[in-house]
């Protein structure tokens, strides 16, 4: 298993220079890399053990593969197919492929790192690679919004690095375990960074506009697997360390919170998934020991729904409001908006009862509260307006759609059914009735009152300018947090 890790973590670096050298073939060695990387995944949750690698022991250097990472690696690979499936009659060049495998590859590095700085290295491959894919259109815009990514996540790694110095000045060792006995300001100083590179809390509000400007299929990654790149070492921390873990779910209730009040209000397709991204990455946080399985079904569902907000005939709500959408296309939506409000037959809903089982008694309102902002949040692409029927799917308004699209979801949502399998325990009476009460209390709220609402709520905060001011202010809570 120790070899066939190492060839599997090297091997999509190399395939990613063989797809440029050899572009006719670059959707087809993209799509098995990430075949290869679903294997690997089950063969981690068929192992007894973990597996633990040491690279460079004196240096604290290891890897570590167990059921955690297994959640997070799985998701990659199903993200992944997807996307490439969804691209594959778009007539991307192989330069496209090329930097969708290589940020799998990193991506899927981080998800085995034990140690911060080759957490650090992978991170840093992702932002280059996740760059490279937001700029892929070559426009004006797309190549803003890829800088502005870049250089905020390039200020929250030089954070983060510090505080990995930091760790090693005090215990000679890079590994996560050295975050206990560190000095206070290691600690804030790495929370700052990997907070900031997941869009975890108002560190995070750079997410919606790369998110929302981004391409549908680069999009899907980044919000179905990206930014668990950082989340995922958090969720490591919090089991290892206990003391940790308080600091964590307090960030992921905060998150949580803040996303959906967001996402609540938000007048743009795009741009409310965004936001539900952040208030779902706070779910993964809020539960550590249950995280990787929420972070699988959250990776699927956010990915189908990013690439079925690219063939809408609008991002405007309100717009969509008064256009039909194709009932085949109004089917998939409404499968992925239920599962991810908690639905019931579909892996949302037994994530989401995992997760309020695992959870602190201080956590328990405002996570309610979130989960049923989320509830709303979807209600608003439930309840768009449909045709009836299917010959009339295709009009001036609707955008085509190739058979590429059908496979994605294909993968994607019956990801969301089989993914049950991992928790089938959670459909009792009782755990259906709480679920469905709280659908219908969301659905009548929204249909009742914030349908016809009209608040805009101010971005601020997210331009440009702040993004920088608002991690050191970041970094001072984390702080003040840790003397607490």
């Amino acid at each position: 298993m120790t070899n066939f890790t190492i060839a599997w973590l090297a091997l999509p670096l190399f395939i990613g220079f063989v797809i440029y050298l050899v572009p006719k073939l670059d959707r087809f060695l993209a799509l098995g890399i990430t075949l290869l990387s679903a294997a690997y995944a089950v063969q981690v949750f068929l192992e007894d053990s973990p597996l633990k690698i040491q690279l460079l022991d004196s240096f604290g250097v290891n890897l570590a593969i167990d059921q955690l990472s297994g959640f997070f690696i799985l998701t990659n690979a199903l993200v992944t197919t997807a996307v490439i499936l969804y691209c594959w009659q778009s007539g991307r060049t192989a330069f496209f492929y090329m930097q969708a495998i290589m940020l799998h590859g990193s991506v899927n590095a981080t998800f085995i790192c034990e140690d911060f700085i080759s957490l650090y290295v992978a991170l840093e491959v992702i932002s280059v690679a996740a760059f490279l894919l937001i700029t892929y259109p070559r426009t004006d815009r797309s190549i803003w919004v890829g800088l502005r990514y870049l250089f905020v996540s390039n200020t929250a790694m030089l954070f983060y690095l510090v505080g990995a110095i930091l760790v090693y000045k005090a215990h000679h060792s890079f590994n996560f375990a050295g975050l206990r006995g560190s000095p206070p300001e290691a600690i804030a100083l790495i929370f700052l960074g990997l907070l900031a590179k997941g869009g975890i809390f108002v560190s995070g509000l750079w997410l919606p506009l790369t998110h929302s400007e981004s391409e549908s299929p680069v999009s899907a990654m980044l919000s179905g697997v990206v930014v668990k790149a950082a989340v995922f070492p958090l969720v490591r921390c919090a089991l290892m360390l206990e003391e940790i873990d308080p600091i964590v779910r307090f960030f992921g209730v905060s998150t949580a919170l803040l996303g959906v009040g967001y996402a609540i209000f938000e007048k743009d397709t795009k741009r409310t998934l965004a936001f539900s991204t952040i208030s779902q990455l706070g779910f993964v946080l809020a539960a550590p020991v249950v995280g990787g399985f929420y972070a699988l079904t959250h990776g699927l569902v956010k990915s189908a729904l990013f690439l079925i907000s690219g063939i809408l005939p609008s991002r405007d709500f309100e717009e969509l409001r008064n256009l039909a959408i194709a009932k085949n296309i109004m089917v998939v939506l409404v499968v992925a908006s239920l599962s991810i409000s908690g639905f019931p037959l579909l892996s949302g809903f037994s994530s989401k009862v995992l997760t309020m089982k695992n959870l602190e008694p201080w956590q328990v309102i405002p996570m309610n509260i979130a989960a049923l902002g989320t509830v709303i949040t979807f209600a608003k692409f439930i309840f768009l307006p449909h045709k009836k029927s299917l010959e009339t799917s295709l009009d001036k308004n609707q955008k085509k759609i190739s058979s590429g699209f059908w496979w994605a979801m294909t993968i994607l949502l019956s990801g969301l059914i089989l993914a049950n399998a991992f928790y089938y325990e959670a459909y009792t009476y009782f755990n259906l009735i709480k679920p469905l009460a709280t659908i219908a209390i969301g659905w009548l709220g929204y249909l009742l009152i914030l349908k016809k609402l009209s608040i805009t709520l101010p971005r601020k905060m997210e331009t440009f300018d702040h993004l920088i001011g608002i991690m050191s202010l970041m970094l001072i809570l984390v702080f003040w947090i840790l003397q607490v």
